[in-house]
Formats: structure tokens, C-alpha cells, sequence
């Protein structure tokens, strides 16, 4: 039996893809990786969620994108 499938937070990594752009600190290519992150307490599935992260293929540093803010 596992410990960490008992209680706490479970990631599986869906795949990886090339993304548009480039790393705000060193240039480098940006990798875009979904995740599929799911909440368990006591092997019953509490939450589930698809995730999409960035992250530059030089330096490995983690980018983070913000939403537009749309003003009327």
C-alpha cells in the first residue's frame, strides 16, 4: 500500500508540448506541460483538475501566465 494515495494531492503528468514564445529571463524555448491534479483523502477522489504549466527548456525556470484584464 502507498502512503502518499491515502490522503493528499496526486499529479500525473498528461503530456508535453512546444509552446509560442520565448523565456523572459534567459531567451530560451517554453514547454508547455498538462497536468492532471486530483485531491484524495482516504482513496476517495475529492477534486479533479486539468492544468496546463510553462516552463523555459534553457534555464527550467517555471513561467507563469496572467489572464488579460480587459478594460470597458
Amino acid at each position: 500500500m502507498e502512503g502518499s494515495t491515502l490522503c493528499g494531492k496526486e499529479e500525473k503528468v498528461l503530456g508535453v508540448q512546444k509552446a509560442p514564445g520565448s523565456c523572459p529571463y534567459c531567451g530560451g524555448g517554453v514547454a508547455a506541460t498538462d497536468v492532471e491534479a486530483k485531491w484524495v483523502l482516504c482513496f476517495l477522489p475529492l477534486c479533479l483538475k486539468n492544468k496546463r504549466r510553462f516552463a523555459c527548456t534553457a534555464c527550467a525556470r517555471r513561467l507563469v501566465s496572467y489572464p488579460a484584464i480587459l478594460h470597458d
